[in-house]
């Protein structure tokens, strides 16, 4: 299995009232879109958030949280999220925030 089912749900669960939410395997993993723009996801040992550049630097912030480096360079405005803080409520609420935020800040595809 590449991603744990548990963190998904726990996503998805927190996302399931927002209009506009869908879900793509991406990765290796599963993502979580609003009207077509990357917002989560989940892969295999934890799991990714868009928060933008502009608030990058926040999400970073929080304990679990990282720059997003698949092929060992950051990719900008993406943070790598551990699975510590996937199981949290609290932490896992703030960069979902950060990355809804940025998501409806773009135009739908």
């Amino acid at each position: 299995m590449a991603y744990d089912d548990g963190l998904a749900e726990l996503m998805r669960d927190d996302l399931s009232d927002i209009d506009g939410i869908s879900e793509k395997k991406m990765f290796g993993g599963l993502c979580f879109l609003l009207h077509g723009h990357m917002v989560c996801g989940v892969h295999q040992g934890g799991g990714m958030a868009r928060v933008g550049k502009a608030r990058e630097a926040e999400a970073l912030q929080i304990d679990g949280t990282a720059p997003l480096s698949f092929t060992g360079r950051p990719m900008g405005g993406m943070i790598d999220i551990d699975e510590d803080l996937i199981g949290d409520d609290q932490r896992r609420g703030q960069v979902i925030a950060l990355a809804l935020t940025n998501a409806q800040s773009l135009p739908p595809k």
